[in-house]
């Protein structure tokens, strides 16, 4: 996502002249292509944020547009593209999985490109209802989310008002890196493990921001049936925690 962020950083400054919006089903909390148009064109964007999987253009003079990829979506700002590589989307870039386009004065634009459709726009999204993002969570803040919590330790970790910004496949990379049980209960954690996995969601954050997405991480060739372990060679755990299909390791992730 900070690659999305430093993308749309390139709209930034540029009056918006049209939208294109014809795709109801992408547009989210009652937004529609008439209101959309209404308090985007003639203004522009004066900054580019995230908080987790969500960007945020704020509009000078206008409100927060809020920008939802999902697993499939892509962004780009004159035709350059943030992640290309998505591990359940197609490469292509057809023009007809566009679904939300702004054009500005100068010619260019930025579009949202989902075949799946499975991302979204809409109009001052609540930002309060979000945890700290991951990629910057103190130590004291990652407590707060996993502690006293009887829940799963990963189902708590993608609970988006605790820690915002972790997926499947990035949860199980940072746990398995850190070497902690998905399943375990998450206020089961000692000190020195809540520390451990602290670091580790910062640093796996950053790394797999630079490398391109979640779906770079050194476990995901093995997060299939029969894989084993990078690390120690042992074979995969297969289950589902938290509603979710998880990989994790039995003889290191304790």
């Amino acid at each position: 996502m900070e690659a999305y962020r430093q993308l749309g950083e390139r709209a930034l400054g540029r009056r918006i002249t049209s939208i294109d919006a014809s795709d109801a089903w992408f547009l989210k909390g009652g937004a529609t292509s008439r209101v959309l148009s209404e308090v985007l064109v003639g203004r522009q964007f004066g900054a580019a944020r995230r908080i987790g999987k969500l960007m945020l253009m704020d509009v000078d003079g206008g409100p927060t547009l809020g920008l939802r990829f999902g697993m499939t979506g892509r962004l780009l700002v004159d035709d350059a593209i943030g992640v290309n590589e998505l591990q359940y989307s197609s490469h292509r870039l057809d023009t007809g999985w566009d679904r939300f386009v702004v054009r500005f004065d100068d010619g260019g634009d930025l579009r949202m490109n989902d075949p799946r459709r499975l991302g979204g726009v809409e109009l001052e999204p609540d930002e309060h209802r979000l945890g700290p993002d991951a990629g910057r969570i103190t130590f004291r803040e990652l407590v707060r989310a996993v502690d006293n919590s009887v829940a799963p330790l990963k189902a708590r970790l993608m609970d988006q008002e605790r820690v915002a910004g972790l997926g499947n496949l990035l949860t199980d990379e940072i746990l398995w890196r850190a070497g902690l049980d998905p399943a375990r209960e998450a206020r089961s954690l000692s000190s020195d493990e809540q520390r451990r996995l602290h670091r580790f969601v910062r640093s796996t954050v950053a790394l797999l921001d630079r490398r391109g997405g979640s779906h770079m991480g050194n476990l995901q060739l093995a997060r299939v049936r029969g894989g084993r372990c990078p690390r120690d060679g042992a074979e995969l755990a297969r289950r589902t925690v938290g509603g979710r299909t998880t990989y994790s390791c039995p003889q290191h992730q304790v």
